[in-house]
């Protein structure tokens, strides 16, 4: 599933040709993807001018000038891509689009197209149907179920060691597990989080609750983890996220980082630790594959 550097290039992608346009028409070729759209879903679109593009973890948010929030989520396999009317290939933002391709070879599993009022079209790509969109009401988007309950973003102010230990504090949940855990950091999935622990030296089975110190202050461990989410995020982000499977830019570039992973799927190979004989290992917490040196994770 994409994570949070996956989701923010794809924001950047649709921002130049989403923000501060009207969305002139709706094409839904079914009524639902992971769950059914929402009543009048087309005719609460149509017409309305999106005042903002955000990210809040994984979910991409279109703010409306009708006051509606248009939520959305990639799934496991959908993927925006954006074809700007006909005329010249052009630049928008970071990302670079030929005018006019795919007018006529849509696919049998593009399922939702937005035409923007200067002829763009947006067409939402999902095989597997394990995305979503749905209409947050005005004044509400932060209080819509799949929100609300969201912890900081990691590569915000609120997201430093402090709130880890605040967040670990007496929890016996393994590191992994309870970093994953969307109030202690929103958009962190499986890939960033093996990267960030073995940056930080830290094993994914340590009980979380042992990284701060008796009197609750975070420990150097703490620092060193928070420090390594950061960096290991800012680094995926400048390479355009990771492109294991499905992962797409909005013009169809694939991401670059799975290049730099130093542990995940890399199973029997050398820890690359400078100084470091250990060799990567693959184990399951929770149904997921993590990958860690248990010699330098400690």
């Amino acid at each position: 599933m994409p994570e949070l550097p996956e989701v923010e290039t794809v924001r950047r992608g649709l921002a130049p040709a989403m923000e501060g346009r009207r969305i002139a028409a709706v094409r839904l070729k079914r009524g639902d993807l992971r769950w059914p759209f929402p009543p009048r879903f087309r005719d609460r679109l149509e017409g309305r001018r999106i005042e903002a593009l955000s990210r809040r973890a994984k979910y991409l948010l279109a703010d409306l000038d009708s006051g509606e929030t248009l939520v959305m989520h990639l799934g496991m396999s959908g993927r925006f891509s954006v074809f700007p009317a006909a005329g010249p290939a052009r630049n928008l933002g970071e990302f670079y689009f030929e005018a006019g391709a795919g007018e006529e070879a849509e696919g049998a599993h593009d399922h939702v197209t937005f035409t923007m009022d200067d002829g763009c079209r947006i067409v939402f790509t999902d095989p597997r149907r394990f995305g979503m969109m749905d209409l947050a009401a005005a004044g509400s988007r932060d209080a819509h179920p799949l929100l609300k309950d969201l912890g900081p973003e990691p590569l915000g102010n609120a997201f430093d060691a402090d709130h880890l230990a605040a967040m670990f504090r007496g929890r016996r949940a393994p590191l992994k597990a309870a970093l994953l855990d969307q109030k202690a950091a929103a958009g962190l999935g499986n890939i960033y989080v093996c990267e960030a622990l073995h940056r930080a030296g830290l094993s994914p089975r340590r009980l979380a609750g042992t990284t701060a110190r008796r009197d609750g202050a975070p420990g150097p461990a703490l620092e060193r983890l928070a420090a390594a989410v950061r960096e290991v995020l800012s680094e995926a982000l400048a390479a355009g996220g990771s492109t294991l499977r499905d992962h797409q830019a909005t013009d169809g570039s694939a991401g670059a980082f799975q290049q730099r992973f130093r542990v995940y799927d890399r199973e029997g190979e050398p820890c690359r630790t400078p100084g470091c004989t250990g060799v990567i290992r693959r184990i399951v917490q929770s149904g997921r594959s993590t990958f860690h040196c248990p010699r330098c994770q400690r």
